[in-house]
């Protein structure tokens, strides 16, 4: 009789186990991953950006804007974009921090001659393709020898990318600077010009009083 008991305890205790592994399984499953409902800011802010400096009036220069095939954006002149654009979006003005970041998200220089940047999920009317850009990461290891080299491969790719684009800038702002002097000195010779027509004038003027002068003495 004992023995039948203790054996009906451990048959209830058994299935009590098992309703509850199901139980969790089931609670387990039942559970969705998160998904990002959201893009990163500074990526929302540099889409903005890009569709304000598209949507500028035709009329005046452009400082930024999507490239011809919409996969991409150029930033045309980084000096104003440092000074007008980026305090307006970010707590800074510089444009190489704006371009480390890009880095850090993936975003590519695609052109030799042109601030181009590229990303494929970053393209024109595709917003909503903005939540599938994340920061890339180094990849984690239980290798400590490796996690430093890896950390060491990263800095010095970082101190090389921002070399290269120190001196992009730096040729880009030569080549700026470069126009400015020669629409400076086209002024200044347009300014000559507006001068040597204004003393004429004057001269002519003078002639002709001069000459009025002398008719109305005649007349007395």
């Amino acid at each position: 009789m004992t023995l039948l008991v203790t054996m009906e305890k451990i048959k209830i205790s058994t299935e009590h186990d098992q309703l509850g592994i199901v139980g969790s399984s089931s609670t387990s499953s039942s559970r969705s991953p998160k998904t990002k409902s959201s893009p990163a800011p500074f990526l929302s802010k540099t889409y903005d950006l890009v569709e304000e400096g598209e949507a500028a009036d035709g009329g005046s220069k452009r400082i930024v804007s999507w490239n011809t095939e919409g996969n991409g954006f150029v930033v045309w002149s980084p000096a104003e974009f440092s000074e007008l654009t980026l305090p307006r979006y970010f707590k800074h003005n510089n444009f190489s921090s704006f371009i480390r970041q890009l880095n850090t998200y993936g975003f590519k220089k695609t052109s030799a001659k042109l601030w181009e940047f590229k990303h494929e999920k970053f393209q024109k009317g595709n917003r909503h393709m903005l939540v599938e850009i994340t920061r890339k990461k180094c990849e984690p290891s239980v290798f400590p020898a490796y996690l430093r080299s890896c950390s060491e491969d990263h800095h010095q790719k970082v101190v090389a990318q921002d070399h290269e684009d120190h001196n992009n800038c730096l040729v880009l702002l030569l080549e700026e600077n470069q126009n400015l002097k020669r629409e400076n000195m086209e002024l200044k010779m347009q300014i000559s010009h507006f001068r040597s027509l204004e003393i004429k004038l004057l001269d002519c003027l003078d002639q002709y009083m001069e000459s009025q002068d002398k008719k109305v003495r005649k007349l007395h």
